[in-house]
């Protein structure tokens, strides 16, 4: 498998359509939403495990490699001022996103069950 690390943007993007459904529907659709709460956390759990297989992808690729990967974008460029932004991935990085993808899984199941 060839640097996975490059699609690690594709994570935060992945998991962000359930909470925006639920929140539009909760403020939409308040009755039926609530009625149907199992309903939504079954994609949520999906999507979140989904992530945590990529993560753990990710941090055996760096036990492997044990390379520091840094992505910086040029947001706007102006005369002098130039304003960037990025990521920096390490094995710190790897190791909370672990961390992170459990426990949210945890609190869903445990909210949810």
């Amino acid at each position: 498998m060839e640097h996975t690390y490059q699609f690690l943007w594709i994570i935060s993007f992945v998991i962000l359509p359930v909470p925006m459904l639920i929140g539009m529907g909760l403020l939409l659709f308040l009755v039926s939403t609530k009625t149907l709460h199992r309903l939504w956390a079954f994609p949520s759990v999906l999507l979140l495990n989904i992530v945590m297989v990529f993560s753990t992808d990710l941090f055996i690729q760096q036990i492997n490699s044990s390379s520091i990967y840094q992505y910086v974008w040029s947001w706007t460029i102006n005369n002098d001022f130039s304003l960037e932004f990025g990521y920096l991935i390490d094995s710190l990085t790897y190791i909370l996103l672990i961390l992170i993808t459990t426990v949210q899984i945890l609190v869903l199941v445990y909210s949810d069950s």
